[in-house]
């Protein structure tokens, strides 16, 4: 299966390829039996029909004013070396409990800590689940429910991008990853990953954090109905109803 991490392509990626023949480069992947060592997400997807319907819940979800948050990768806040935050995400079926840590990227780990902060993720889906590798959310631009338009979900972000930084580590269960679209697009989005992929998967995403709690709940939305490769879209995405900060 080959897959692109990143958002859609220019979109916002998907998982270039992994080993088959489905490209996710964080923003799109394909779910064949086993990961290929290429891309996550980030590559368009081939015209998705999913099944999407409004998010349980999905109206209960505020919109959020974003008019705090980044405008520019110069507005990001960097994690200081040794700095860690804990950012905790409410969505509809449980909670994860990740760490960020600025010792694996500073920026990358301050740019999900400023958009959680802002509200920028709250109300956004989970557009890519692919068993067995990652899933895949924080398009918050195309990817917020109710969804108006799930072909754009995964092809959108923040408004900027920023460079990438060195791999600290390796793609581990339960690592929090850049998704992107080529080098140096990183924006919003991210991933998980849901089983060992060190060796199979470039060193391509930016690490910048863990899951630390609730990877029961990261693997039942890995679980999921979805459309398969290769855009592996979930028939009902899992909403983040609230991303929070804490030390």
């Amino acid at each position: 299966m080959t897959a692109a991490l990143p958002r859609r392509p220019g979109r916002l990626a998907a998982i270039a390829s992994l080993v088959a023949v489905a490209a996710v480069s964080l923003a799109a992947c394909s779910s064949a039996a086993t990961p290929s060592p290429s891309a996550l997400p980030t590559m368009p997807p081939a015209t998705p029909t999913p099944v999407v319907t409004a998010a349980p819940s999905a109206a209960a979800i505020a919109t959020p004013d974003l008019s705090k948050c980044p405008k520019a990768a110069t507005d990001i806040t960097p994690l200081k070396p040794g700095e860690t935050k804990t950012v905790t995400i409410e969505t509809t079926v449980g909670t994860i409990v990740t760490q960020v840590s600025g010792d694996l990227a500073p920026i990358a780990a301050g740019n999900f800590v400023d958009l959680a902060q802002c509200g920028y993720y709250d109300g956004v889906v989970f557009h890519r689940v692919v068993p067995d590798f990652v899933i895949q959310a924080g398009d918050g631009q195309y990817a917020r429910a109710p969804i108006a338009n799930p072909d754009h979900m995964g092809v959108g972000g923040p408004g900027y991008t920023f460079n990438d930084e060195p791999v600290v580590g390796d793609y581990a269960r339960g690592v929090l990853a850049m998704a992107n679209a080529g080098p140096n697009t990183n924006g919003s989005q991210f991933f998980i990953v849901l089983k060992d992929l060190a060796g199979s998967l470039p060193k391509s995403y930016t690490i910048f954090g863990k899951v630390t709690q609730g990877m029961d709940v990261v693997d039942k939305i890995a679980a999921a109905p979805q459309s398969g490769a290769p855009n592996n879209v979930p028939n009902d995405p899992v909403v983040m109803t609230k991303v929070t900060v804490s030390n």
